[in-house]
């Protein structure tokens, strides 16, 4: 019996797994010098070696050690030590060590073929598709045709990710964002059957987690397998690891499977990694609705430490944050907490009750899920990330990415212009006022470590030139050598009409990197002209998704065209069970009802 960390058959002889080495996902490559930095390979590859039937835990490829262009290699020195140690299971490939450990990523390609190839095979199966999507990157991160994908009958959920990133900037933001969500996913071929069927969640923070468990388990059930697909960056890993230790994932699973490696650049999960769902039995429901209830009553007395120090981490991260438990729970070397699910043994489930409660060594077999525990399993897949046709990340090397993708809450920076000036976000985009009567504000809701600069129209060619590359643009970084390898910028014209000074006109997108709110006088006519890379994908988004982020700002400081940037407090999603929270502590007294204050 294989192992549940073999990751599914797949039917790949060793010729699929190699022969896509040379072929770039899901576009050819362009023939210019790469702007991403190439990491050395340590060790040397043996072609002479077999492929394993082992998968990686980190990203579902096979190992070997025949070609490090192909996912899952492994040197071949470490390759058959591991194997020589039979710990070879236990091991990532180098890819996922090195963006675990020392954030650096290797160009590893996977072909549209291949990708095709492994997600085309929930057409013929009986399963339910969550689609995740990137509110901060809406609507570039919606997968293009996906129910030519995976089957037009099938059954779609919408999970908007990263709303925990966005400032409300009105009463009921949430609602407007989940409409528009909704919308946009029609506008792209996928049709919300039910409001229901669009959640807006936080797989980093848990925002939204426990509801959208409740919905599976009440609406889904147990009828077949999951599978969850987006485009790469949206943050399928970490809802997959944060569903892993939740309620709904077998309990015993989780000390079996290895998490999905987590990171900021594209295209980080290359195969199918997938956990076993818990069969949502009316008993199991009943202990979960009451493991809720009572954490709805909590205060901020009542949780343990490593709970509270949690909640503290994200506060500083993200506007909204969630609570993700655990109503059932095995003894592990990571879990002190044991306690009894009469279902699994009504379901013939493998309890195996004399390790039951036992310390974990070193010298014990690795931990696998057995028999009774896989036969009639449904399982959770998370599928490789697709690779979007524009996107700015594509340009940029691997720190530069590290300041582009926003990981914290963004705080919306406002300027206003007068007509003949331009703002710069980085060096990545240029936009410029040039006709007006007035004067329009300018929101920019991007990662803080993108810097904004504001200058005139005669100066701004020159500012590019100088500092393009240096540190008061800052992104891209390297000067003058790495302003050769970026592409050149191309040029759109935007004719807007104003709605009201406390209300956007569009929003300026940036694929990947945020945009920024356009707003101006009830029927002021604007001329814009915008700058960036045609890859970037600079694009107006109507309507606006923050449409008065222009109040999310403090008072304008003296003789700069800047305002004091003004961020939102947190606030926790502890509205498990349907009911208002009574609390001790003013900040657990704010929760979110799908509203927050202006």
């Amino acid at each position: 019996m294989s192992s549940l960390k073999d990751v599914g058959d797949l039917n790949m002889d060793v010729e699929d797994c190699i022969e896509f080495h040379d072929v770039g996902f899901p576009l050819e490559r362009s023939r210019k010098k790469k702007t991403r930095q190439e990491q050395k390979i340590y060790g040397s590859p043996d072609d002479e070696m077999p492929i394993s039937d082992v998968s990686c835990s980190g990203c579902g490829a096979l190992m070997h050690c025949m070609a490090p262009e192909v996912p899952g290699y492994l040197p071949s020195e470490k390759y058959k030590q591991l194997i020589e140690e039979d710990k070879l299971k236990k091991a990532i490939c180098q890819r996922c060590f090195l963006l675990t450990h020392h954030q650096k990523a290797l160009n590893v390609t996977m072909s549209k073929e291949e990708y095709t190839k492994i997600v085309s095979r929930i057409k013929s199966e009986k399963a339910l598709v969550l689609l995740i999507v990137d509110l901060v990157d809406l609507p570039d991160s919606i997968v293009p045709d996906l129910p030519q994908l995976v089957g037009k009958n099938k059954h779609i959920i919408i999970l908007g990710n990263k709303v925990d990133l966005l400032p409300g900037d009105s009463k009921n933001y949430l609602q407007r964002i989940r409409r528009q969500l909704a919308q946009h996913c029609t506008d792209a071929g996928i049709p919300t059957q039910d409001s229901k069927d669009v959640h807006l969640i936080s797989a980093k923070t848990g925002y939204g987690i426990e509801n959208l468990i409740t919905k599976l388990q009440a609406s889904w059930k147990y009828k077949g397998d999951v599978y969850l697909v987006g485009t790469a960056n949206a943050g399928k890993s970490t809802l997959f690891n944060t569903l892993l230790e939740s309620d709904y994932c077998k309990s015993r699973a989780s000390d079996v499977i290895h998490k999905a490696t987590i990171s900021p650049w594209p295209g980080t999960t290359l195969n199918l990694l997938k956990f076993p769902i818990i069969n949502p039995t009316p008993y199991r429901l009943f202990r979960r609705m009451e493991r809720l209830r009572l954490a709805a009553q909590q205060t901020e007395d009542d949780l343990d430490p490593e709970e509270l120090r949690r909640i503290q981490h994200f506060r500083k991260q993200g506007y909204l944050i969630g609570r993700v438990g655990r109503t059932f729970r095995v003894q592990s070397s990571r879990k002190d907490l044991v306690e009894f699910d009469p279902d699994s043994l009504s379901f013939g489930e493998d309890l195996n009750e004399d390790n039951v409660g036992r310390p974990s060594s070193e010298d014990e077999p690795e931990a696998e899920l057995t028999y009774n525990e896989i036969k009639d399993a449904h399982w959770f897949y998370d599928t490789p990330g697709i690779m979007k046709e524009r996107d700015i990340l594509s340009l940029l090397n691997e720190q530069e990415v590290k300041l582009v993708v926003p990981t914290h809450a963004i705080t919306p920076r406002t300027f206003v212009l007068n007509p003949g000036m331009a703002l710069f976000l980085g060096a990545l985009a240029r936009i410029d006022y040039l006709e007006g009567n007035q004067p329009c504000w300018f929101t920019v809701v991007a990662s803080s470590q993108i810097p904004v600069h504001i200058t005139s129209l005669d100066k701004a060619d020159s500012t590019y030139q100088k500092h393009a590359g240096e540190t008061l643009l800052a992104v891209p970084a390297g000067g003058k050598e790495r302003m050769k390898v970026f592409p050149a910028f191309v040029s759109q014209d935007f004719e807007l009409e104003g709605r009201g000074v406390d209300t956007a006109v569009t929003d300026i997108k940036l694929s990947s990197a945020g945009w920024i709110a356009v707003t101006a006088a009830e029927l002021e006519r604007l001329l814009l002209r915008g700058h960036a890379p045609e890859e970037a994908g600079l694009c107006l988004r109507d309507p606006p998704l923050l449409p008065h982020i222009v109040d999310v700002k403090g008072p304008r400081i003296p003789k700069s065209p800047a305002y004091r940037t003004k961020k939102p407090q947190a606030l926790l999603d502890a509205n498990l069970s349907g009911r208002r929270q009574k609390t001790k502590n003013d900040s657990f007294d704010k929760i979110i009802t799908n509203k927050n204050k202006k």
